[in-house]
């Protein structure tokens, strides 16, 4: 079964519903997760020389503290777990979860989604859709419930499971 699930964090509701799927994953197949987060200069620059240092700063000040709320939330369940910070300056996020599959040998990505569909993804893109196309090896994307669940709702996270295949 798997040992080794690579999960994406961002520090979103979306990306801990898939840290929490990953993290029960782990704890019945005693399996071992790294966690992922992926700062992304694009966002603010066309390249890395217009990235301001306090900017990157910042930015990789935030993805640590990420990673280690995600990190604690792993371990608070028992789950072995370490963590990778990369600053992907002219690489797409899909592109370092693949390198990080390949160089760590995870044999399974879990990934929380919008699960957004039509315009809203055409315009906004996805992520975890890249990855799904990308992955040599099996990605779970977790989607979060319908909009409209009250908070007090007893929310039942429903895992998608996605198989890829590596394109030759």
């Amino acid at each position: 079964m798997y040992q080794r699930i690579l999960v994406p964090v961002d520090g979103s509701t979306t990306s801990n519903q898939g840290l929490d799927e990953a993290i029960q994953l782990a704890k019945l197949t005693g399996a071992r997760l790294r966690l992922l987060h992926v700062i992304d200069g694009l966002v603010f620059s066309t390249g890395p020389e217009l990235a301001t240092a306090d900017v990157v700063g910042v930015l990789v000040d935030a993805g640590a503290q990420i990673l280690s709320a995600a990190k604690a939330r792993a371990e608070a369940n028992g789950v072995e777990v370490d963590t990778f910070l990369s600053e992907s300056f002219g690489s797409r996020i899909c592109h370092v979860v693949v390198e990080q599959v390949k160089l760590w040998k995870a044999d399974l990505v879990v990934i929380g989604t919008h699960g957004r569909r039509g315009i809203g993804r055409l315009f906004i893109g996805s992520d975890a859709e890249q990855v799904v196309r990308a992955s040599p090896v099996p990605v779970l994307l977790v989607r979060l419930p319908p909009s409209g669940t009250r908070d007090d709702e007893e929310v039942h996270v429903k895992p998608v499971a996605v198989r890829a295949q590596a394109v030759s």
